[in-house]
């Protein structure tokens, strides 16, 4: 599967709130992230149309950096934000084969994670995020928990407790919160999501 055709379909047909993962406000992981570091710089991996990003921006947040592997994504979330898309970074680009050239205080990631459901993607995605993150940086990450939908977009997805994240990440990530959360769409229905922050040591 041509993995990034099928997302740029996904953002090019529905409009961003018409996506089950839509969020308003996502304050769950505006909550993790303010505790984790306040001020400091932040990759959202996967923030495509996320109002993530709207919001850090609102916050004074100055150094943010979007990933997505979707360019239909990227643009229809720059093109929200006007003038203010200036002051993010922008990156299109397969985290499974992505090689970062800097490093961040905060890893963010709503709902990519869960999508490797092959090892070597998870191992490729892992090693990513190590390379991204240094001593003291933190991980914020959020999947479907074990109650959640077993497919999503049309694919299907590996469901996560807070351990179970914990195990895989390893022993350089230290889980320090978790979370549960029962997200609802905009359709009405709900989704079982599993919060998590590590700091990596």
């Amino acid at each position: 599967m041509d993995t990034r055709a099928h997302w740029d379909k996904a953002y090019t047909e529905k409009s961003e709130t018409q996506v089950s993962w839509f969020q308003e406000v996502p304050a769950r992981s505006l909550a993790m992230i303010a505790a984790a570091s306040p001020q400091g710089s932040l990759i959202d991996v996967g923030g495509g149309a996320s109002r993530l990003v709207d919001a850090l921006l609102e916050a004074g947040r100055a150094d943010v950096t979007v990933l997505d592997i979707s360019q239909a994504a990227l643009d229809r979330t720059q093109a929200r934000l006007g003038e203010k898309a200036k002051r993010v970074d922008w990156i299109c680009a397969d985290i499974t084969r992505w090689q970062p050239a800097r490093q961040w205080d905060v890893w963010h990631d709503r709902a990519v994670f869960h999508f490797l459901t092959e090892r070597p993607a998870q191992d490729a995605y892992l090693a990513a995020l190590t390379a991204a993150t240094g001593p003291g940086a933190a991980v914020i990450l959020s999947t479907f928990a074990p109650d959640g939908p077993e497919r999503c977009s049309g694919l299907p997805v590996q469901r996560y407790g807070a351990a179970d994240l914990a195990a895989r990440l390893g022993t350089r990530f230290a889980l320090y919160d978790e979370a549960q959360e029962r997200h609802v769409t905009p359709w009405g229905s709900t989704q079982s999501f599993t919060y998590v922050a590590f700091r990596r040591v």
